[in-house]
């Protein structure tokens, strides 16, 4: 059986249209792959707390943080493993990442579990996975639009995945959500398509 791991990190939970999109994804995904086990990590200040100076430190200096330190990093870590294909809701809040998904990066990027020091420079250890990012952003980022240069999402993101390995990354923006609510459902039905371009979907088995 194939593992997805779902990771959303808008702040409006169920009412997020990168959260919906996303979940409209995974069950075109798990139409067309039915041997799929799924599981989801949300992503809130209360459950994806920040790294702590204590946990940091221990990282850099190659020594293993505390039972109660270490205790949520290695599960995300592990769910990190054994994912086959990671799906990823990322709103963009101010050009970037909401905060929480930060923290989860900074969490799952760990010299010796996710990446290692080589001669020849850092090597990911996260790799042969697949990885779709579905975004939800208020105005237009992508193709020739103006605003373009402000998008410091799907650069940080498509650098930082890498670096763990993680090079085979898909995103789909749902744009163009605060331009009006024309432009909104128009965002979403494009995304929609693109679903169904990147997963055709058949009749499970």
């Amino acid at each position: 059986m194939s593992q997805l791991l779902f990771v959303s990190s808008s702040l409006f939970g169920e009412g997020s249209k990168s959260r919906q999109v996303a979940a409209e994804f995974i069950a075109a995904w798990r139409a067309a792959h039915p041997a799929t086990a799924v599981t989801e990590r949300v992503l809130a200040a209360e459950t994806m707390p920040h790294l702590n100076p204590a946990t940091l430190t221990a990282w850099m200096s190659g020594a293993a943080p505390t039972q109660a330190e270490a205790k949520l990093s290695d599960a995300l870590v592990e769910e990190l493993e054994r994912a086959d294909t990671i799906v990823i809701a990322a709103p963009m809040y101010n050009f970037s990442i909401p905060s929480t998904l930060k923290a989860w990066i900074d969490h799952v990027a760990r010299a010796g579990r996710t990446f290692s020091y080589t001669a020849a420079g850092p090597e990911g250890l996260l790799k042969g996975k697949k990885v779709f990012v579905v975004t939800g952003r208020g105005g237009v980022y992508s193709g020739e639009s103006p605003w373009k240069a402000y998008d410091f999402q799907e650069p940080y993101l498509r650098a930082v995945l890498g670096f763990l390995g993680l090079t085979d990354v898909t995103f789909i923006h749902v744009e163009g959500l605060k331009l009006g609510e024309a432009q909104a459902v128009e965002a979403v039905e494009r995304a929609r398509k693109s679903i169904g371009e990147i997963v055709p979907l058949r009749a499970a088995a």
